[in-house]
């Protein structure tokens, strides 16, 4: 079996390689947990950067590049189940969503971010605010003006042409133009809800796709001792590994986000093998 966006994982361990037989379903695999972070000297390092070399760096950048930097060093993250096969991605790609305004009826334009290797949080900013800019002075993207039209589509077309597609990705030939922008086929969407002022949240998993990773974002808050916290809820598909191994990855992923000097390294440098308790 051979797919255009990921390698085959060959021989998974036996109770892998049962369970995409118990559990066929992402949805059915769900596992979510909340974490709690300290970005008192994130904020500080993002206002003084911004401050004293005229960037324009985001919260939300920095969460982008410690995610980025958590899954390439934790490759497992970017696994994904098809045709009841475990694949590793080719690439890391994330996925949001930006408003044109922030309005209850305003309209949402999906976005995804391939990240490389060699990025670092400078690059990763510059990328998202280009990109966000671009959407909101265009009012849509290719794959809105696509959602457009299959959205037009008689009821019986739609449920025939979403047969159809669901048996192509089965058996990897998911069309790649359709696939392209989805954030259904991106390693992580990420939900910036702190942005609406709102709290992080459950988000479910998409059975449509290849996407084994939701994560929400609340908003910054002080707590007790004054310290500036902000929560992110991940939701995993817990077949592509064992808890044990989440549990380490969001705990790098928390590391990075407070060592801040941390996201101006590569995403490819490396990164403690083991964390402070």
């Amino acid at each position: 079996m051979k797919r255009r966006d990921a390698v085959i994982v060959n021989d998974p361990d036996p109770f892998h390689s049962i369970v995409p037989y118990v559990m066929p379903k992402r949805t059915e695999a769900e596992v979510s947990t909340t974490c709690t972070i300290d970005v008192t000297e994130l904020l500080k390092f993002i206002k003084k950067h911004n401050e004293e070399e005229g960037t324009n760096y985001k919260l939300f950048h920095c969460i982008c590049t410690a995610a980025a930097r958590t899954i390439y060093h934790r490759p497992k993250l970017n696994i994904f189940i098809a045709g009841r096969k475990y694949w590793q991605r080719n690439d890391i790609t994330l996925s949001f969503v930006a408003k044109q305004k922030f309005e209850d009826e305003a309209v949402e334009t999906l976005m995804t971010l391939k990240v490389t290797e060699d990025m670092d949080l400078d690059m990763i900013s510059k990328i998202i605010l280009g990109d966000v800019k671009k959407a909101r002075s265009q009012g849509s993207n290719s794959l809105d003006k696509t959602m457009q039209f299959v959205g037009s589509l008689p009821r019986f077309v739609l449920e025939i042409l979403f047969w159809v597609l669901s048996r192509m990705e089965y058996h990897g030939i998911y069309p790649e133009d359709l696939a392209k922008g989805d954030p259904n086929y991106t390693t992580c969407l990420l939900s910036n809800l702190g942005s609406i002022g709102a709290d992080s949240c459950y988000h479910h998993l998409s059975n449509f796709g290849t996407n084994s990773m939701m994560a929400t974002i609340g908003t910054i808050y002080k707590d007790e001792k004054g310290r500036d916290k902000v929560e992110i809820t991940v939701t995993l598909d817990e077949r592509i590994a064992d808890g044990f191994y989440f549990a380490k990855s969001l705990k790098l992923m928390k590391y990075i986000m407070e060592n801040p000097k941390m996201l101006m390294e590569k995403i490819k440098d490396p990164v403690p093998e083991e964390l402070p308790r």
